[in-house]
């Protein structure tokens, strides 16, 4: 069956560690996984230094067309509104019933355009969500990965927490698989990779 890639957000000062589970994962499941920015044509420079050409610009990109709306977390997200627009296309892939992963900084991208007023969500610590002066307050969780409908929010230090969420959400791994997975890659737990092994084989 032919999936719908995912879009994965890419911008000046991207937080390199925080997506890499989650998109290497999604290709190993079977999505393409296809890097959106502000322009096509221009690079950007992550914050370890990689150079990466978008694939698409952000305006070519549509919900229908897409499985997943992946944002990183950038220093970009704090120092003005050159990331606004990426929120903006989050509020639209949410109205048309697509779902959007937000990571670090862009939870804040997404808590100013007043996405997280009424969804559970979490971030790197709450009162750097509270210093955007959004409505959402009372539905901050204080956990790794937080998953509300079509919304997956995670702070910058859980990046497998987070690809945890959107494996699930897409079907990609559930059940034992998943939690497995999970201890593999956070835990170094050896014996989940017998369960994967298994898995796998089937």
């Amino acid at each position: 069956m032919s999936r719908k890639p995912v879009h994965l957000a890419v911008y000046d000062t991207l937080a390199d560690w925080e997506t890499g589970f989650a998109a290497a994962h999604l290709a190993r499941g079977g999505y393409e996984v296809r890097t959106v920015g502000a322009s096509a044509d221009r690079p950007v420079t992550s914050i370890g230094g990689l150079r990466i050409v978008p694939d698409l610009a952000l305006d070519s990109v549509r919900p229908e067309d897409s499985s997943l709306l992946i944002l990183p977390g950038a220093d970009l997200w704090d120092a003005g509104d050159d990331l606004a627009p990426f929120a903006r296309t989050a509020r639209a892939f949410l109205a048309a019933g697509t779902p959007v992963a937000a990571i670090c900084g862009a939870t804040a991208g997404l808590a100013r355009e007043g996405l997280l007023d009424d969804r559970d969500h979490t971030s790197a610590v709450s009162f750097y969500l509270a210093a955007t002066g959004y409505g959402g307050g009372p539905r901050y969780v204080e956990t790794d990965a937080v998953t509300d409908g079509l919304l997956v929010t995670a702070g910058p230090t859980e990046p497998v927490a987070f690809a945890r969420e959107i494996l699930r959400l897409l079907g990609v791994y559930e059940g034992e698989v998943l939690d497995a997975w999970y201890r593999l890659f956070h835990d170094s737990d050896a014996q989940a990779y017998a369960v994967l092994e298994k898995a796998a084989a089937r």
